[in-house]
């Protein structure tokens, strides 16, 4: 199967379905299975990071771009 192939498959899915394929998807990058916790200090890392990104949105320091963009780019840098 093709990454363009696999890719449209897991569009298919709900977007609960999705989320958790993607879930297990970053989890594995670390080497983790799904039924794995991530370290403490890096749930708190990313967490703090979440809400510094949320802070400066805020504050308009950053600008959001809509998801398509977003999904975009991210596959253009992945060619």
């Amino acid at each position: 199967m093709t990454f363009e192939e696999l890719e449209a498959e897991a569009l298919k899915l709900s977007s609960e379905r999705r989320a958790e394929l993607a879930h297990v998807l970053l989890l594995s990058l670390d080497g983790m299975d799904a039924d794995q916790e991530p370290d403490p200090e890096i749930r708190q890392a990313a967490a703090e990071e979440a809400e510094r990104r949320y802070q400066d949105y805020l504050d308009g320091k950053t600008q959001p771009i809509p998801g398509e963009e977003a999904f975009r780019r991210i596959r253009a840098s992945l060619r």
